[in-house]
This record gives structure tokens, sequence and C-alpha cells, in this order.
């Protein structure tokens, strides 16, 4: 076996620092084109004739394409690294985020949006397999928590500014702009970052021995508890402030665009904050399962009060997106509990399947809410009160039998094991 490098116990850095701006600064695109959906889809149905279900896929069909890209991505980190990964999904993010700019018809944006998340793939699992490799396992559920954090502020783009943008210069504009930034991102990624020379010698390895490490990945035990669990994780998050937001605060509060921007850029707000706050929550705490548990169960109460008020007032609607931003941003905890089950030449691979769940569980949740709102007449101009109730009672019960299997899970914070 070869000897393992020294890993720095330090995040303080500068080139810790160098790194993480320059992998946050992709990953903040990212974000912004899985979220792009939720500010403008009142605009999108009213334009283009969208019903509930097509603008449920329009948007979860992202999450599609970038969950099934999950297995081909982990083989080729474990074999080519992840600054190749990166830099060849930056293209194709590009050419997604130019088609759905100058799409003709419903069917092209569907192709851009996969092309998005095709070329979204890599911006989460390519920086966490750096992390993986260069610094210790105990600083590992920080870094997520910043790279969660500072790529959050994708999400915060997709509100508050970009209904600024569209207003201003029109929603396909605003993804010529997205297109650019993609390019200034990947040149930037190209000069900060660089494969461990092991990569090369990696990559020796035959594509039978990849896809039997895939095999090797999921036999792992407590593998399909924590699965279950990332499947309602960030889905969580997704839809409310990726799609269903947008409308809900429109058809139910009669929010116009700027506002309804606004609303959805505090719950983002709440999401950078919470993903900073509960990264190191599994050091303090000498666990995962109890952050990770608690954050999920509270994100279930605030679905099931939503499902059961169904209007708020101002302060508590305020409160409730705060909830939705907070409570589910305990996600780097899950995701450094997903990592933890690895031996090290199975990290890429197995994080990318864990991301699998992550992805694939907002793509169902997407879905299946968009034809659980079609089941429901129109009410007026928008979407009826109770078909958002369902929604949300939908939500809650999901993320309670995602945590019933994750109690199930072990957790090496408590009963660590070692990789001979």
């Amino acid at each position: 076996m070869t000897a393992e490098v020294a890993r720095p116990s330090s995040l303080a850095t500068r080139e810790t620092v160098v790194l993480v701006a320059a992998l946050a600064s992709i990953y903040v695109v990212s974000q912004f084109l899985r979220n792009s959906v939720g500010v403008i889809a009142p605009n999108l149905a009213s334009e283009l004739g969208l019903s509930a279900s097509e603008i449920g896929l329009l948007s979860s069909v992202f999450f599609f394409s970038f969950a099934a890209a999950q297995i081909p991505l982990g083989v080729a980190l474990d074999r080519y690294g992840p600054r190749l990964c990166m830099l060849v999904c930056a293209g194709i993010a590009i050419a997604g985020a130019l088609l759905f700019a100058f799409a003709p018809s419903p069917l092209w944006l569907i192709a851009a949006r996969v092309l998005m998340g095709l070329g979204s793939s890599a911006y989460l699992m390519a920086p966490l397999a750096l992390y993986a490799k260069r610094y210790a396992p105990d600083r590992f559920a920080t870094l997520v928590g910043l790279q969660l954090g500072l790529g959050t502020l994708g999400t915060l783009l997709a509100t508050a500014p970009f209904a600024f943008a569209v207003a201003l210069i029109g929603w396909r504009m605003s993804f010529v702009v997205i297109a650019g930034l993609v390019l200034a991102a990947a040149v930037l990624v190209t000069v900060v970052v660089r494969d461990d020379r092991q990569e090369a010698s990696r990559a020796r390895e035959s594509l039978r021995d990849s896809l039997s490490g895939t095999l090797q990945a999921v036999r792992i035990p407590s593998f399909w508890p924590v699965f279950a669990l990332q499947l309602g994780s960030y889905s969580s998050f997704v839809v409310v402030v990726g799609l269903w937001g947008g409308p809900y605060l429109t058809h139910i509060y009669g929010y116009s665009l700027t506002e309804r921007g606004n609303m959805l850029f505090v719950a983002v707000l709440a999401q950078i904050v919470g993903a900073m706050l509960w990264g190191p929550t599994d050091r303090l705490l000498n666990s995962y399962k109890i952050p990770v548990l608690t954050g999920h169960l509270l994100t279930a109460a605030a679905f099931g009060l939503a499902a059961v008020v169904g209007v708020f007032s101002p302060a508590a609607l305020l409160v409730w997106f705060l909830a939705i931003g907070l409570f589910p941003a305990v996600l780097p905890v899950l995701i450094a509990h997903g990592k933890s089950l690895f031996p090290p030449h199975l990290v890429g691979r197995g994080m990318t399947l864990m991301n699998i769940g992550t992805m694939g569980g907002v793509f169902v949740c997407q879905t299946v809410t968009g034809f659980i709102i079609d089941l429901f007449p129109p009410a007026g101009d928008g979407y009826a009160l109770d078909a958002y109730r369902s929604v949300f009672a939908f939500q809650a019960g999901f993320i309670l039998l995602a945590c019933l299997a994750y109690s199930f899970s072990s957790d090496p914070r408590r009963n660590p094991r070692t990789w001979g």
C-alpha cells in the first residue's frame, strides 16, 4: 500500500483559502442553474402555457441527468482526477445555458436543462474528492460546509438578483450572462487546481476494475440507510426554493416577481449560514447521526406545519422560509457520514453514488409534486391552496420515512473503522 501523504490539519492556510475560493466559484454557477426555474416558473407558465407537471419536469430533469452522470463521474474522478472532470463539464454547462437562452420551444428548454444537469454534475463531488484526499478526515465536514455554504451563493443569485435581472434584461439574456460566468469560473479552476501526481497512475486502472469498485462501494455496511436519507435531504430545500416556493408566494399571497425573489432570498441566506453552522457539529457532538436526525426531523416538522396551516401570517411566513433554509442545511454532515463509510480508494465512487440519492431525490420529489398539484383544479390564475398543502404533506412524510431508514445506519464517529 502506498504511504499516505501528510495532510494539513489546519484550514487557515493561503493554499486552502485559494483552493476553496476557486472550487466554490464554479459551484456557485452550478447552484444557480439548478435553482433557476423557481423565480421564473410563473413567467414560463404564462409565456409558454406550461402546466404544473410540465414545470415540475422542466426543473427536475436537471436533477435526473445530474444523478445519471454520477456513476461514470465517480469512475472518472478516481481514474482521471477532479480537475479534468470539472473542465469537461464546464463546456457542457455552457452549451446548456446558451441553448436555454435561445430555446424556441419547451422541448428545447428540457434538452437545455439536461445539458445543464450533466455539466453541473462534477462541481460538488470533484471538490469533495479533492478535500478528502488533501485534508484530515476530521476537517472534511467543515470543508463540505464551506463548499455548500459558499456555493449556495449561486442559489442566492437565483432569487432576488435573478428576479431583478429578469425584469431588466429578460430571462433569456440572463442565461447568456450565466454562460459567460461558467467560462470565467472554468478559467479560474484551470489556473488554481492541480491534481495529485498519484492521479496519473490511477488512470491505468482498468475499466473493469473501476466498475468493480463501484459494486464494492454499494456493498459497504450502512450504504443504503445513508443513501435513503440522501433522497429526502436536499430535495426538501430545492422543492421549495428551486420550484414551488415562487408559485406558492404568487398564487396564495399575491407576491410580485421582486417580492417572491426577496422571500426566496431569505431562505437561501438561512441555508448559507446553516451549512456553516451545521458543518462542525459532527466534531462537537462526536456523532454524525445526532445532528443529521435533528436537522431532518425539524425539516419534516416545518413541512408538516405548512400542510396543516396552509396560509401563514406575514411574520410566520418569513420564519417558515428561514426554517426551510436552516434545517435542511445539515446536509454537509450527512455527506461527511457517507464519505466516512468508504476506504480511500473508493471515496470518489462512493460519494458520487451517494450523490445519486441527493440529486435523484430532487428529481423524484419535483416530478411527483408537479403531478400532485395537477390533481387539483386551478384556483383563478394559479394553483389551489390544497394543492400546495398536499405537496408539503408529501415532503414531510417522505423525510420521515427516510429518517426511519437512516436510523439503522452505523455512526463511524461513535464506532470508528480502520482501513487495512
